[in-house]
């Protein structure tokens, strides 16, 4: 991926440098770093430093935390792939004798199994892995806080287990697994387990004086698949262009999605800012926009990857301090400003090379009951189904190869849609999860369930 300052407009460009600046200016960041990603590659790259005439750049290290832990659930979602665990599985059926086996791998991704937000002892960011060996060090004598699947409960112990799966069914450690499976292949050569030169040193401001302190850089053992990575914006630019459209090198497009879509029950608080987490990745709905990502902090660093995916617009943003700006926000307005700027070009129209007769006869309006839907078939193979106006039930439906749909999201999601066909093999109907849909409203040649009143439409004189 290659990094050009020109295919921004100036006043997007000096947009952003603004928001960047203004950023580590309030947040009294020793250093902040952005990127931005259009069109699957870097656009734009900005910095701001104390330290006159010394900006980092766009391979200069910052720890990225938990940004950390969408790495480890790509891991997860490989195994997945290739049928050696299913989401559904408890932990027990591939890693027993941790104390919390009936809880999901799905669970596990999507903090929802009811694991402690934290592990036992001492401040775990801020002291040595050594301190906890084992699991069982990093789980202790009470590792569930509430009931499994009920709600979202972050837990930065359960990525630790995540992270032990990966190694009982590699049979390599996390590391080894990572670099392997995800960094080289995604070309990310400046993420690490551990500091790589050049990289930027993590400190404390002060609250209510311009003093700095230097944090600790510790090595977090079993904890490292939650928060231990180092990165940069250049390689976060690449990764969020791979969040996005995917590789199947390494993971594929309809997996990503699939961690992009919300799994874990979310808080009436959460709910209220239009926040949800999916497999490994935060969901944030914003001024209208979806946003999805992560954010990272450990003692001395903060990280956040935002990506707006109907924008096709993502940021990095970095920063070298414990507390101060609030990244995720400034993320968010890195896509806003671009996509708001330079509001996204679409693809050229044209035409399918080919269609099967038997879908251009599913295309078209349907009806359920009196409520008026229209049956698309779209360029990349699926079906659409929508209200024909206003609001109510949609979805995408994904061919099984016999002859029926499956549907992807909303109300339909998992959800069979069959074409019923007459004895002479025309269409009676659509069945979708056992709705009727007539090319008619109530209509009175089709297998309506209860049947059609024989006396029809008519007014009240």
């Amino acid at each position: 991926m290659t990094t050009s300052q020109d295919e921004l407009l100036a006043g997007t460009r000096r947009a952003l440098l603004r928001r960047v600046a203004v950023a580590q200016a309030e947040g009294r960041a020793p250093s902040l770093v952005a990127a931005v990603v259009r069109g699957g590659r870097a656009v734009w790259h900005g910095a701001r430093s104390m330290v006159d005439g010394h900006v980092p750049d766009e391979r200069v290290q910052y720890r990225i935390g938990s940004i950390t832990k969408t790495f480890t659930a790509v891991l997860v979602l490989r195994l997945r792939d290739e049928g050696v665990l299913d989401l559904g599985d408890p932990l027990e059926k591939h890693l027993p004798g941790t104390g919390v086996g009936e809880v999901t791998v799905a669970e596990l991704l999507a903090h929802s199994g009811g694991l402690a937000a934290e592990t036992p002892g001492p401040w775990w960011e801020r002291t040595p892995g050594a301190l906890r060996p084992g699991l069982g060090d990093v789980l202790g004598e009470r590792p569930v806080a509430h009931p499994a699947g009920r709600r979202h409960h972050y837990s930065n112990p359960g990525y630790a287990v995540l992270g032990a799966l990966v190694e009982e069914l590699r049979g390599a450690s996390w590391e080894e697994v990572l670099r392997r499976e995800v960094l080289e292949p995604l070309g990310l050569d400046r993420t690490s387990v551990r500091a790589q030169s050049p990289a930027a040193g993590g400190w404390a401001v002060h609250p209510w004086a311009d003093v700095m302190m230097a944090e600790p850089t510790e090595d977090y053992g079993p904890m490292a698949p939650a928060g231990q990575l180092w990165s940069t914006t250049g390689d976060l630019a690449r990764f969020a262009a791979f969040l996005v459209r995917g590789d199947d090198r390494v993971l594929s497009e309809e997996s990503l999605r699939e961690m992009r879509t919300a799994a874990a029950p979310s808080e009436t608080a959460d709910l209220a800012v239009g926040a949800g987490y999916g497999l490994g990745l935060q969901i944030q709905h914003q001024d209208g926009r979806l946003l999805v990502g992560h954010s990272g902090s450990v003692p001395g660093f903060l990280a956040n990857l935002t990506i707006g995916v109907a924008d096709d617009v993502a940021a990095v943003v970095l920063a070298n301090c414990t507390s101060g700006p609030t990244l995720s926000q400034v993320g968010a307005d890195l896509v806003r400003i671009v996509a708001e700027a330079e509001p996204r070009i679409p693809e050229p129209w044209r035409p399918l090379k080919e269609v099967e007769r038997s879908l251009l006869e599913l295309a078209g309006p349907w009806y359920w009951g009196t409520s008026a839907s229209v049956l698309r078939v779209t360029a990349d193979g699926l079906l659409s189904l929508a209200p024909l106006s206003g609001g109510g039930r949609r979805s995408r439906f994904r061919p099984n190869g016999d002859g029926t749909w499956t549907g992807l999201e909303g109300y339909f999601a998992g959800e069979p849609l069959r074409a019923v066909r007459r004895p002479d093999g025309t269409v009676d109907h659509l069945d979708v999860g056992s709705f009727v849909f007539t090319r008619e409203p109530y209509d009175e040649t089709a297998a309506v369930p209860g049947g059609v009143d024989p006396e029809g439409w008519r007014g009240i004189g």
